[in-house]
C-alpha cells in the first residue's frame, strides 16, 4: 500500500517501549498517548489524523470514534478480546480490525493449571490463616493432582496447551470437544469421551471453550449434578460458561469441593454468588496478565500494522480475508458467497467435521483460491466458534483434524463460475453451491443436489420434506401466525413426490417456537433457522 506520507498511528494505551520502537523503526510515524484511552472526548478530537489505532482493552472505539475517524484504515488490538471494538461500524467505514489471537494462550493455560493447583491444596486460604498468626495445619488438607482425571472442555489451542501441562503432571486426561477428531486425540495424548462421561469421571474440570448460546451455562445446575462427588472445577475461559448461583449451591451442598475462576458472567465482578465461600479461588481475569504475554500481543501489534500500512499485507484480520489490494474489489463477493455456504453447512452439522472438500468452477478458479479457503473453513468453524476469522481458520481446523481438499476445474455449466462445498462427517456428507450474479450478490443454486435459485439473507429458515401437497401453505400460514415476514420463498425438489427443500428468507430471527410448530406438523424431516453475516 503506497502512501504519500509516511503513516501515523496513535497508541492510545499502554504499550511497551520496544513496540513503539518498532514503529519507528519501520518508518511510522507514531504518538504514544495511553491517556486517551479513557478520554473518549479528547480520542474524537484527534482520531482523525490517524491511519493507525493501537489499543488494549481500555480504548472504546465506539461508532460515534469511528465517524470522527476519517482516514482512519486498521485499528490492532493487543490481545483477544475485541469488544471494545465495534467491528460492524468499523467494516462498512473501511477500516480492519486486528488482534493477536495467539499471543497469550500459554499464560492463559499456566493460569489454568496455577488455579488447579490452588484450589486442590486450598493455597490462598491459607495464606492468609498463616499470615494471620495461626497455624491450623490439620484445616487444609489438600489433595494430589497425580493420577487424578482431569476433565478438558475444549481441546483447542489454550485447551491443548493444558492438556500437555497436565500429562507432564501425570494426570489422567479426558477431553470434551465435537470437533476434536480421533488422529487429534491421539497426537494429544487424551481420551476423547462425551460430556456426560466426562462430568461423571473427572476429578477435576477446566473449561477452555468460547462462549457461544450452546455453551453457555454448560455447567449448569443440571450438569453440575452429573458431576463426580468431590470435583473441582476452573474456569479460566469466559464468564457464562458456568452458572454461577447453581455453583454455589452445588459448593455449599459439599458435590463440588472447590472452583477456581478467573472469569465471571459480569464483569468486573463486584459481586457473585460464590464470593465468600470455602475452597474457592477468585482472580480478576489475569489469564492473559504476565508480563510476558502482554510484550508478545504488543510486538505481534507493532509488526501487524507496519505491514499493513506499508505492504498491505493482512495478517489476523476479523473483517478481512488476507488478499492483495488488487483482488479485493473482484473477490469480495466471492468471498462473502464462500463464508455463506461454510456458514450454511457449518449450521447444517452437529457432529465433528472431518473434511471439507471445495470445488471451484470456472471464474472461481482463477481467484486466490487460499483466501476463498479460509471463507469456507472459517464459515464452517464459526458456529461452533464465534471467534474464528479468516486468519485463524486454518489454523483452528488442522488443530482439529479436519481435513481441508481443494479441486478446481474450468468452466462446466451454465454460470461463468460456482463454488461447491462439501463437509464430511462420520455419518455423512453434505453439499451445496452457489454463484455470484453480475450483480454482484452471491446465491445458493444447489443445496442436496437440488437445482434452486436462492437469494441469501441475514434471516433464513431451511426444511426438507417429501414432495407432497400443502407444504407451502403450511409454510407461509405458520409463519404468517406467528407475525414473521417471507422476504423470499425458493423451493425445490429432485423429482415428483421425492425428495424437496424449501429456503426462505425472512425479515426477522425466527423464534424457537415456530420451529416447535413447524416439527410438531409431523410433515418435515428437518426445520433449521440459518444466519448469515450479509452486511
Amino acid at each position: 500500500m503506497a502512501l504519500t506520507q509516511k503513516p501515523r498511528v496513535l497508541v492510545s494505551d499502554a504499550l511497551s517501549e520496544t513496540a513503539v520502537q518498532i514503529f519507528r523503526d519501520r518508518g511510522i510515524d507514531v504518538d504514544f498517548r495511553p491517556e486517551l484511552g479513557k478520554d473518549k472526548e479528547k480520542l474524537a478530537e484527534v482520531i482523525g489524523q490517524y491511519d493507525g489505532l493501537a489499543i488494549r482493552s481500555a480504548t472504546k472505539v465506539t461508532e460515534k470514534i469511528l465517524d470522527a475517524a476519517t482516514n482512519l484504515k486498521v485499528i490492532a488490538r493487543a490481545g483477544i478480546g475485541v469488544d471494545n471494538v465495534d467491528i460492524p461500524a468499523a467494516s462498512k467505514k473501511g477500516v480492519i480490525v486486528m488482534n493477536t489471537p495467539f499471543g497469550n494462550s500459554v499464560t492463559t493455560a499456566e493460569h489454568a493449571i496455577a488455579m488447579m493447583f490452588a484450589v486442590a491444596r486450598q493455597l490462598p486460604e491459607a495464606s492468609v490463616s498463616t499470615q494471620a498468626g495461626k497455624w491450623e495445619k490439620s484445616r487444609f488438607m489438600g489433595v494430589e493432582l497425580f493420577n487424578k482425571t482431569l476433565g478438558v472442555i475444549g481441546a483447542g489451542n489454550i485447551g491443548s496447551i493444558v492438556i500437555d501441562r497436565a500429562l507432564g503432571l501425570r494426570m489422567k486426561v479426558i477431553a470434551y470437544d465435537p470437533f476434536l477428531s480421533e488422529d487429534r486425540a491421539k497426537e494429544l495424548g487424551v481420551t476423547k469421551v462425551e460430556l456426560d462421561d466426562l462430568l461423571a469421571r473427572a476429578d477435576f474440570i477446566t473449561l477452555h471453550v468460547p462462549l457461544t448460546d450452546k455453551t453457555r451455562n454448560i455447567l449448569g445446575a443440571k450438569n453440575l449434578a452429573k458431576t463426580k462427588k468431590g470435583v473441582r472445577i476452573i474456569n479460566c475461559a469466559r464468564g457464562g460458561l458456568i452458572d454461577e448461583d447453581a455453583l454455589a449451591a452445588a459448593l455449599t451442598s459439599g458435590h463440588v469441593a472447590g472452583a477456581a475462576l478467573d472469569v465471571f458472567a459480569v464483569e468486573p465482578a463486584t459481586a457473585s454468588p460464590v464470593f465468600g465461600l470455602p475452597n474457592v479461588v477468585c482472580t480478576p481475569h489475569l489469564g492473559a496478565s504476565t508480563s510476558e504475554a502482554q510484550e508478545n500481543v504488543a510486538l505481534q501489534v507493532a509488526e501487524q500494522m507496519s505491514d499493513y500500512l506499508l505492504t498491505g499485507a493482512v495478517q489476523n484480520a476479523l473483517n478481512m480475508p488476507s488478499v492483495t489490494a488488487e483482488e479485493a474489489a473482484v473477490m469480495g463477493p466471492w468471498i462473502k458467497l464462500a463464508s455463506h455456504l461454510g456458514a450454511f453447512a457449518g449450521q447444517m452439522t452437529d457432529e465433528p467435521v472431518r473434511a471439507i472438500n471445495v470445488l471451484y468452477d470456472g471464474a472461481a478458479a482463477t481467484m486466490n483460491l487460499k483466501a476463498l479457503d479460509c471463507a469456507v473453513i472459517a464459515g464452517v468453524l464459526k458456529s461452533a466458534n464465534p471467534d474464528v476469522n479468516l486468519v485463524s481458520a486454518p489454523i483452528v481446523a488442522k488443530e482439529r483434524g479436519i481435513k481441508m481438499s481443494t479441486t478446481h476445474q474450468d468452466k462446466s455449466g451454465s454460470f461463468d463460475g460456482y463454488i461447491k462445498v462439501t463437509v464430511v462427517t462420520d455419518t455423512r456428507e453434505r453439499s451445496l453451491a452457489g454463484t455470484v450474479f453480475s450483480d454482484g450478490k452471491p446465491r445458493f443454486i444447489q443445496i442436496k443436489g437440488i437445482n434452486i435459485d436462492a437469494e441469501i439473507g441475514a434471516h433464513m429458515l431451511y426444511t426438507t420434506n417429501k414432495d407432497e401437497p400443502g407444504i407451502i401453505g403450511l409454510l407461509g400460514v405458520t409463519m404468517g401466525t406467528n407475525g414473521v415476514n417471507i422476504a423470499n420463498f425458493t423451493l425445490g425438489r429432485s423429482t415428483i413426490g421425492s425428495d424437496a427443500i424449501a429456503l426462505l428468507y425472512l425479515d426477522q430471527a425466527i423464534d424457537p417456537k415456530v420451529v416447535e410448530a413447524l416439527e410438531a406438523t409431523g410433515r418435515f424431516q428437518q426445520v433449521r433457522p440459518l444466519v448469515f453475516e450479509v452486511a
